[in-house]
């Protein structure tokens, strides 16, 4: 700990720039300092929270004098919810602080230089998410978010995110969940909302059986339910496929980490031969029923953990793989036998941009050149990202 600086104490700062995790950075003497919900150029006064040699984490006791870009937040439960951290800052700002948290991390982390990177806007800055994870806590009676940096619940009545379909089933679940029939005191629920504002309800701790819905993507049909993934951001997710997909097209191609199939179908328009690799199983039943719908029969899914996948089968030659692991990355090995495997081409899909800056770095050793880095903000108000890389065999 530094012999100058102690939790408890207050410091006035300038927020030099947003970092990644969306953090502000700061600096006082001999002190690096990290300011959520801060706004680049603001002049605050912050109490350090957590301090660890010259780094520290400190929480912003008032603005002093509020940055160019900062904007009052809409919702009335942000700095306590622990959802969005971006809603003090206006839209276009947004968009450059999240093309230069994957700039950052590409070079910090990755070791790639990169010029000017685009992040596509979402269509709906507030209203676009068509799927949530919300928190019960049966003793306060509380339905909501995680409170910031906790597992208390915030019981909020308003979320300004959810899409006007998804906003009605958290206002039923609200008002009509029954809390004696809970079966422990916190619980889970996810939810989502098809094309015609149909909705797939889950729970563990509860009794009702999940249904399905249907969404149009880049023309064609999926269904899944709230235990299987699919975007969040309906309005991007056309984008999203015609940024992944680009021109490809060819004999073979492998989509890992399929899920229902979003990009699987698509590809099996323009490849001779599609194979899909997924561990759920309800989401692979979903890929099964989106390909035979769609009367795609060049498309086969196999059940299995991508590694064991990679590991076990004898593939020939593959023109290109598509990559879209979840937040926690691929499973170790994974990146280093897609590049054994020597495809002409990658598509790497990625909502984590520290991750992707360092498995990209080993796709780079082993011969392949990025072609195109494109951000796509499909979580407006937060600090994620979605970034789509292509790569060839240099």
């Amino acid at each position: 700990m530094s012999q100058k600086y102690n939790p408890g104490d207050e410091l006035d700062v300038t927020i030099e720039k947003i970092v990644p995790r969306g953090l502000g950075l700061a600096f006082a003497e001999d002190l690096t300092i990290f300011v959520p919900l801060a706004v680049a150029g603001d002049r605050v006064r912050v109490r350090i929270s957590r301090i660890k040699r010259r780094t520290s984490f400190a929480d912003i006791v008032a603005v002093l004098e509020p940055g160019a870009d900062r904007i009052e937040p809409p919702c009335a439960y942000f700095g306590t919810c622990g959802g969005c951290d971006f809603q003090q800052l206006n839209y276009q700002a947004q968009l450059t602080a999240k093309a230069d948290i994957i700039r950052d991390c590409l070079l910090r982390i990755g070791k790639i230089e990169v010029g000017r990177i685009e992040v596509i806007a979402s269509p709906k800055e507030f209203g676009y998410r068509s799927r949530a994870k919300w928190h019960l806590d049966r003793i306060e009676k509380a339905v909501g978010y995680f409170k910031r940096d906790s597992h208390d619940v915030v019981n909020v009545d308003k979320c300004p995110i959810l899409t006007p379909e998804l906003h009605s089933v958290f206002d039923e679940l609200a008002e009509k969940t029954d809390w004696a029939m809970l079966w422990d005191d916190t619980a889970e629920v996810e939810a989502v909302c098809g094309d015609d504002g149909g909705a797939s309800v889950f729970s563990s701790s509860m009794a009702e059986p999940t249904g399905e819905v249907t969404v149009n993507v880049a023309g064609e049909e999926f269904s899944f339910s709230a235990r299987s993934f699919f975007q969040a951001n309906r309005f991007m997710a056309d984008r999203l496929v015609e940024t992944a997909l680009g021109g490809a097209a060819g004999p073979t191609a492998l989509d890992l980490y399929c899920g229902v199939g979003l990009f699987a179908i698509p590809l099996a328009r323009k490849f001779t031969s599609v194979i899909g690799v997924e561990d759920n199983p309800a989401a692979v039943g979903f890929a099964k029923k989106n390909a035979a719908r769609a009367g795609l029969k060049n498309i086969e899914f196999r059940r299995s953990g991508v590694r064991d996948f990679l590991r076990s089968s004898e593939l020939a030659a593959t023109d290109l793989i598509l990559i879209d692991p979840p937040r926690s990355g691929a499973e170790k090995g994974v990146i280093e036998k897609i590049a054994a495997l020597g495809p002409r081409a990658i598509s790497y899909v990625s909502c984590e941009p520290s991750i992707l800056a360092r498995d990209l770095r080993v796709l780079l050793d082993a011969g392949y050149r990025i072609d195109t880095i494109v951000g796509l903000d499909l979580f407006p108000q937060t600090h994620h990202v979605e970034t789509v890389v292509r790569l060839t065999k240099a």
